[in-house]
């Protein structure tokens, strides 16, 4: 019965933490727009959500190939955010070849922004109505 009533939660709660960490790639690239060589990140939320409800990632090939190939940390959602980080492709070659582009990242920033509020305002909902429904109001 408390699968029922938390099983919504759980999607949203993932979505969160996936959402903390685009915004924590972007906010990598933003610090780094001035870093000589510095190559933009991309964080593809639609293949870390799929890969953390199961429904794998359709990135090719995103797997160890070899030990010596380094691990990038992942927020306990099975490697859903290691298959979905990537690089960015570049839009105009800068002269130090750093590959940020400061007017895409700010875009991208407020929009997960946005939408990390969202989600919260919808777990903040879900959990008044579970509590009023409890209370018997």
């Amino acid at each position: 019965m408390l699968d029922k009533l938390v099983g919504s939660l759980d999607i949203q709660t993932k979505a969160l933490l996936l959402r903390a960490e685009r915004q924590r790639t972007i906010s990598s690239n933003i610090a780094n727009v001035d870093t000589p060589g510095y190559v933009a990140r991309d964080f593809k939320f639609g293949d870390a959500m799929a890969a953390a409800m199961g429904g794998g990632s359709t990135i090719a090939g995103a797997s160890q190939t070899d030990k010596r190939h380094m691990q990038i940390p992942s927020p306990d959602l099975s490697g859903a955010s290691t298959l979905a980080l990537g690089y960015s492709v570049q839009s105009q070659p800068n002269m130090d070849n750093n590959t940020v582009d400061l007017d895409r990242e700010r875009a991208n920033f407020v929009d997960n922004a946005v939408r990390y509020e969202a989600t919260l305002r919808f777990i903040n909902g879900q959990s008044k109505t579970m509590l009023s429904a409890i209370q018997g109001q």
